[in-house]
């Protein structure tokens, strides 16, 4: 029935699947890392066609995925692009994407008493294959706090203080060499203090004081990813968003900006 003809003789931009888990293996720096991503892959339909091999589909996928993860990969984005290529191979496409949400843990130490900590954050990998051109989007999600410099000023060294999350977007070609935890490191820089998952009586007493040292506004966390990721990547578009949790108004705060490098 997929082959035969719609009523509506009209072209889709993304058709597929989406919401799909299973185990995916990276090895990063002579490393092996296990990740279980949220897998959506789309492509497009032609008006001729009234559907794609869903069951088929999702089954190219996941014998892409066991077969490609037997060879070793450098990054998610080049398991991606040769699942694309696999999956081609049986569902002809002009434009398709693929997109991985996973969690990137990273080891950290606290600030003073050194203690070692594990950070997580919330990252965003797609590939877009357009008539044979590859390029690779990716996203990750960083939180952190504000501190508003106008209640500090006013107050006699006194602020309100909210946690904050910001996405940094960049979309590029695909063999331009973008890594995620540079992007992440981009991201903390412009916030008052990283957070931390673990802290000791010392290493609050640290983040406070630095936070305070420092204070900002949403627009300013903002301006600031956009340049520290504007002097870092090149050739690439570059967007950020930053939404803070107000903690003595009703409505958070929201500042957005693209640029490109």
């Amino acid at each position: 029935m997929q082959d035969s003809k719609p009523e509506v003789m009209e072209a889709l931009s993304r058709v597929g699947i989406t919401g799909l888990r299973t185990l995916v293996k990276i090895n990063w720096n002579g490393n092996e890392y296990k990740f279980i991503p949220e897998i959506e892959l789309t492509m497009d339909l032609p008006k001729e066609k009234r559907g794609i091999h869903m069951s088929r589909l999702v089954e190219s996928i996941t014998e892409s995925i066991e077969e490609e993860t037997e060879v070793k990969h450098d990054s998610l984005e080049e398991l991606e692009k040769h699942i694309l290529g696999r999956v081609k191979e049986k569902h002809p496409y002009n434009r398709a994407e693929i997109l991985m949400k996973t969690a990137l843990v990273i080891n950290r130490e606290t600030p003073v008493t050194k203690k070692k900590t594990m950070e997580t954050h919330d990252v965003f990998v797609s590939v877009i294959s357009d008539n044979g051109d590859f390029a690779k989007k990716l996203v990750v999600r960083v939180l952190g706090n504000s501190v508003c410099p106008h209640a500090l000023k006013k107050s006699d060294g006194i602020s309100h203080v909210q946690r904050a999350e910001c996405f940094l977007e960049i979309l590029t070609g695909y063999e331009n060499r973008v890594v995620l935890e540079d992007m992440i490191e981009c991201v903390e820089k412009a916030f008052p203090s990283e957070v931390y998952t673990l802290l000791k009586v010392e290493d609050e007493k640290h983040v406070v004081e630095k936070m305070f040292q420092r204070p900002r506004f949403v627009e300013d966390i903002t301006r600031d990813v956009l340049n520290n990721a504007k002097k870092r990547f090149k050739g690439c578009e570059i967007g950020v968003k930053t939404v803070s949790e107000e903690s003595i108004h009703r409505h958070d705060v929201i500042a957005e900006g693209f640029c490109r490098s």
